[in-house]
């Protein structure tokens, strides 16, 4: 097998949506009228954003998974994307159970590959991915205003717990086989919060995909918008368990990273709105904090006073 009996045979699908997609020098799309378009990339290296043995299958599918979360995070369909690999060496089995992961989440969204390129290197995954959403009304980091409820979807914690777990930073002894389960479940298949972003088009001021934690992502929102935000530490939202010790827990709720829900302000009339969006995406909704005047992001306790952390979020280069 050569590169292109490997592109033939595992990632050239037929791309319905696209005038001309693998297999030419360049893929030609036809967007939608009245449509803007959103473009957006990501790359995993293996050992910086994901583990040497994870599984081909759970790496497909979470390849495709991040990128669409930045999708979600602006309100946007996705319709498109370029898959770009570098691959230490050619195996048909991590091929086919990679892509795998990857079709079986573009079909349940819809999205189609519609080109992309190999070469040998160390294993790097990287998809450009592209949506649309109607002229004017994506949800963008910069609109976040005074007085609007800041909020988050799903719950948080559980993929930083799980790559703490595998760093041996946490013991597994008086964790359930439940809340340890779903701690792996969202470290290996994240679910894009696409419904939800596309429910909230109208309803919220600002969005943005939480992956190197909230306080962290929170905070590009709030310098793009000019604001600060009180964030309220017994809100946040996870699994019962790991809310009954939420001051265990803190750290990776607050800053831990690789949850890829979203985090979103809205006004305060729109509340209802915002629950509504969330029983529409068959998703929880949770209202957090809200934005003030000033710059940042404050975690406050019950009595107000701000609490300070050990994480400060993400890093690539840390």
């Amino acid at each position: 097998m050569n590169e292109f009996d490997l592109i033939r045979q595992y990632f050239t699908r037929p791309a319905a949506s696209a005038v001309l997609g693998v297999g030419d020098d360049a893929a030609i799309l036809r967007p939608t009228p009245g449509q803007d378009v959103h473009v957006s990339v990501d790359m995993l290296v293996e050992g910086r954003h994901f583990f040497a043995d994870v599984s081909p299958q759970a790496l497909g599918h979470k390849t495709l998974a991040v990128n669409l979360s930045d999708m979600a995070a602006m309100g946007a369909r996705p319709r498109w994307a370029f898959l770009s690999l570098a691959l230490p060496q050619l195996d048909e089995a991590w091929a086919r159970d990679f892509s795998r992961g990857l079709f079986a989440l573009a079909e349940q969204y819809g999205v189609d590959l519609a080109g992309g390129d190999t070469t040998r290197g160390p294993l790097t995954l990287s998809i450009t991915i592209m949506g649309e959403t109607p002229q004017g009304q994506a949800l963008r980091r910069d609109a976040a205003q005074v007085g609007d409820d800041v909020w988050v979807s799903g719950e948080l914690g559980l993929g930083a717990i799980a790559v703490a777990l595998r760093n041996g930073q946490l013991a597994d002894a008086d964790m359930s086989e439940d809340v340890l389960a779903a701690c792996q479940c969202k470290l290996d298949f994240p679910l894009p919060r696409l419904e939800l972003g596309q429910a909230l088009l109208g309803v919220a001021h600002a969005a943005v995909d939480v992956s190197d934690g909230l306080l962290a992502d929170l905070g590009h929102i709030l310098r793009a918008s000019g604001v600060a935000a009180e964030i309220w530490a017994d809100s946040l939202p996870s699994l019962s368990p790991l809310e009954a010790e939420r001051a265990r827990w803190l750290d990776y709720l607050a800053a831990g990273g690789d949850d890829y829900e979203l985090c979103f302000t809205a006004p305060a009339a729109a509340r209802t709105a915002v629950e509504a969006a969330g029983r529409t995406a068959d998703c929880r909704v949770t209202r957090i904090g809200h934005v003030v005047a000033g710059s940042g992001a404050r975690l406050l306790d019950k009595a107000g006073a701000i609490i300070t952390l050990n994480k400060a979020g993400y890093d690539h280069f840390a």
